[in-house]
């Protein structure tokens, strides 16, 4: 059961709404509730404090007296501080909405209760309406109604009390029941402290924190400058083939630094908007600290080098070991990764590579049942980013939980049901590998060595191998090793192991069955280990292959097992190919784990 403590009765003249404590002091509420404040007495009741306790509006979202105009937010300031409660934690913006829905509570204090009462609500969809609201509707066909005195009530969760929006519409009219919730996320755009309390997984509170701090150093008469504009700094920040402005215009340079916070997911944006700041900011102490943050080790992000082959050895990222000089790859990446809403919601990024130039072709936050047919649709429309005589290599780039997702297997539109495998080269790459400075530098100079070397040395990894210690392998790896075959999937347990361990040596090709043997034999895996026929097959056909050329050979294996029609399913029917070299893909986004801290 979760504690109501922290909800709070708002009174303004004869004006009665609710609110909620954030802080040991400040009470988030509608600005409607208390828009005589200026004239009229505010005060807020807790149930475990005695009296009402007097506060002052220290903050507001702009709202000018309409049902229809944003901004509809007010900060409370108290009195005195209530340390002996605890204020309310909030939720990922994500976790209001879900398939089956999420039973939502809000607390309000209608007439004729003056304790307070519980409404039970719904998020219709996770739409915004007017870039600002959702919309909420009934649990059930009976029960409390959102009415006057709801206004300002926390939106919890049932299951977890945590906040995930505020109650900023009640109808005057009992029998209609629905309402409309601002969600946190667009409350923090008013409110730079309340960016703070919302979960965001790329950035911690002391991130988000300095962050605030040096843009509220910035007066009006910093973004009032054409070229200091919210809009002008997002857009440098993101660069031209970054996900484009928003619909809606940036309210404050808060609102844009928000914005990059919780939607962006190039998190190296964030850097490059503080190093804007700095460009414009007579505070020298302040210039300086802004300059520092791109610069340090961790943000430095591999940058593609002037390809220029060895003797007897081809152009690194075309083609690989002693393979002559070939065209190089002229990828389409798609990123998928966690978007800090949820569980279950992710930011999807489809970009085509033409030579060095980057176009990003499609950003969203989904769901996850709706990432498949979003990246499919933008794959198709990055390949008019293309020269028809670019050689395609389709990558995605999944968190590691994905990774042995059939990607290969996704049909490849609505209109062809053929393999997305069979009808360009395809690879996987891990997404926290893709963030790490020290792994992308090792994977660098890997394929310098490889590009020097006449052939590949792979390693097995059979499925009696699952209890070898992981820190040894990846020393070994490291050491004596350019590719690795691993006999079955990287599913839980020791296999899982190794397979991150091979990550951490900085493999730049890894290969393994997506489905098959589980991996719980022992004693070698020899026999009539499907696990070992497949190394067996896969030793077979990577000899005198050159790695850089790996995917495409790959998808010649792909077309063929597809096409097999013998009785037995063909040994690279569900191969999996995980390939990364960095050449490949210059200026890669959102490898900063932390650039505001």
């Amino acid at each position: 059961m979760t504690s109501a403590s922290w909800h709070a009765r708002i009174s303004c003249g004869r004006e009665t709404g609710a609110g909620f404590l954030v802080t040991e002091r400040h009470v988030l509420t509608c600005a409607h509730v208390v828009a005589r404040s200026g004239t009229d007495e505010v005060g807020v009741s807790f149930a475990q404090e005695p009296g009402a306790i007097p506060a002052k509006v220290v903050a507001h979202g702009g709202w000018d007296g309409r049902d229809t105009d944003p901004g509809d937010v007010a900060v409370l300031e108290l009195d005195r501080s209530v340390p002996s409660i605890k204020p309310a934690s909030f939720a990922a913006p994500s976790d209001a909405y879900g398939d089956p829905p999420r039973r939502l509570l809000a607390y309000g204090f209608p007439k004729r209760f003056e304790e307070g009462t519980l409404a039970e609500y719904r998020a219709t969809a996770d739409q915004l309406i007017a870039g600002e609201w959702v919309q909420l509707e009934a649990w059930a066909a009976h029960g409390q109604p959102l009415v006057p005195g709801f206004s300002g009530a926390a939106v919890t969760l049932a299951d977890t009390g945590r906040v995930v929006g505020m109650v900023s519409s009640a109808a005057r009219d009992p029998g209609i029941r629905n309402g409309r919730m601002l969600p946190a996320h667009v409350m923090a755009r008013y409110w730079p402290r309340l960016g703070e309390l919302i979960p965001t997984p790329e950035y911690g509170r002391t991130d988000k924190e300095r962050l605030r701090q040096l843009v509220e150093g910035r007066g009006p008469e910093f973004t009032d400058r054409p070229e200091c504009s919210p809009e002008r700094l997002y857009c440098d920040a993101v660069g031209p083939f970054g996900p484009p402005l928003p619909s809606r215009r940036f309210g404050s340079l808060w609102d844009a630094a928000w914005y990059l916070l919780s939607e962006v997911p190039d998190t190296g944006a964030v850097a490059r908007f503080a190093a804007r700041l700095a460009d414009f900011t007579e505070d020298a102490p302040t210039r300086g600290a802004l300059r520092a943050w791109p610069s340090r080790p961790h943000d430095r992000r591999p940058q593609a080098p002037v390809h220029r082959p060895a003797a007897g050895a081809g152009t690194g990222t075309g083609a690989g070991t002693g393979a002559g000089a070939r065209q190089t790859w002229s990828p389409i990446l798609v990123e998928i990764a966690p978007s800090g809403s949820g569980d279950h919601q992710f930011l999807v990024e489809v970009s085509a590579y033409n030579g060095r130039h980057r176009r990003v072709v499609g950003s969203r936050a989904l769901p996850a049942d709706r990432v498949r047919g979003y990246a499919l649709e933008r794959i198709d429309e990055a390949y008019h980013e293309l020269e028809p005589a670019a050689r395609e290599l389709i990558a995605f780039v999944l968190p590691r939980r994905w990774l042995n997702t059939d990607v290969a297997h996704w049909q490849r539109s609505a209109d062809d049901q053929s393999p997305l495998g069979s009808f360009a080269p395809l690879v996987v790459m891990d997404l926290e590998r893709r963030r790490s400075g020290g792994l992308q530098h090792k994977l660098l100079q890997k394929w310098q060595r490889l590009d020097a070397q006449p052939t590949a040395r792979l390693h097995r990894i059979s499925c009696g191998a699952v209890e070898q210690d992981p820190v040894r392998l990846t020393i070994g790896l490291r050491r004596g090793a350019d590719m690795v075959g691993f006999a079955s999937p990287p599913r839980a347990g020791g296999t899982r192991r190794l397979f991150q361990a091979s990550l951490n040596a900085a493999m730049p090709v890894m290969l393994w069955p997506r489905t098959g043997c589980r991996g719980d034999h022992h004693g070698g895996g020899h026999g009539d280990c499907a696990g070992a026929a497949f190394l067996d097959h896969l030793a077979e056909h990577l000899a005198g292959l050159p790695p850089g050329e790996l995917p495409s050979h790959i998808h010649e294996l792909r077309e063929t097992a597809y096409a097999s029609e013998a009785p037995e399913p063909h040994w690279a029917y569900d191969l999996a190919l995980l390939w990364e070299d960095p050449r490949c893909l210059p200026d890669p986004v959102g490898y900063l784990h932390s650039p505001v801290g």
